[in-house]
């Protein structure tokens, strides 16, 4: 990543502004309310708006994936720092319910999952950590379910 987009992502609150700012998610209706200052948890949310609801009047399967898609992969790089490339390798979506009104998803990067990836690429190995993302109505019921593989290694 070059140095320019590399300062974009500073602080916590930098990258927040930026994503919630990003033209995908600006079209979608996806914002970004928070991002831990040490990048272990972030929290997104997709308001249902006339451009973002489908043709049976909930919201579009895109941009439910899309609330989801970069975060983990985001939150991982500024943990582990810049000796480590990381990636998004796949991602499958479980649609649970119709999704109405503002949904939210929740990610959590806790210091032992660090570790243990740290740990597992210690070698040089690559390692594909996975991850279950929930996405959630108003009343906490489950509208979909992401799951997420990321692509791991130490750079050599």
């Amino acid at each position: 990543m070059n140095r320019k987009i590399r300062q974009w992502f500073a602080s916590a609150s930098a990258l927040r502004g930026m994503l919630s700012t990003f033209a995908p998610y600006l079209g979608a209706g996806i914002k970004v309310t928070k991002i831990a200052e040490d990048f272990s948890a972030a929290t997104v949310e997709l308001r249902q708006h006339w451009y973002n609801t489908n043709y049976v009047g909930t919201h579009f399967g895109g941009s439910l994936y899309s609330m989801v898609d970069p975060h983990y992969m985001l939150l991982l790089m500024r943990r582990l720092g810049k000796g480590y490339i990381v990636w998004d390798k796949s991602a499958s979506i479980d649609f649970i319910r119709p999704g109405k009104g503002t949904v939210r998803a929740h990610f959590e990067l806790t210091v032992e999952r660090v570790e243990e990836i740290r740990r597992m690429t210690a070698g040089g190995d690559k390692y594909l950590p996975e991850w279950d993302i929930d996405i959630l109505d108003e009343s906490g019921e489950l509208v979909a379910r992401v799951h997420k593989v990321l692509y791991v290694r130490k750079k050599r």
